[in-house]
């Protein structure tokens, strides 16, 4: 993952989306009919971990460019507001995405933990 933008954003949401809706659907249907294991060809390109990972420091390198930004326009070294303030909103946009990808994998960890055996 190499930049976060909203479409990737929304792909994300959505991919979220759906297996949230195919765990509900299973956990609805779990005493009819067990659910089958994923075989290889459904499992996901990317892992996890690392697209995870790639987002987390991708969002603070925006916020350090941010710092960075805010410090030269402090220090005089730059005149240009506009600019600062873009990279500010980047790096709260990317912050508050971040935040919210946090709050759904909680919520979801908490439902699947909430499940009976």
């Amino acid at each position: 993952m190499n930049t976060i933008n909203p479409s990737s954003l929304l792909a994300m949401r959505n991919a979220i989306l759906q297996q949230n809706s195919a765990l509900q659907k299973a956990a609805g249907s779990a005493i009819a009919a067990p659910v089958a294991a994923p075989t290889p060809a459904d499992a996901p390109k990317a892992d996890f971990t690392q697209a995870l990972r790639g987002a987390l420091s991708e969002v603070n390198a925006l916020q350090s460019q941010a710092g960075a930004a805010s410090e030269a326009y402090e220090k005089g070294e730059t005149t240009d507001i506009a600019a600062v303030m873009l990279s500010r909103e980047q790096a709260s946009v990317g912050f508050q995405a971040t935040l919210q990808v946090r709050n759904k994998l909680l919520s979801a960890y908490k439902d699947i933990m909430s499940m009976p055996v």
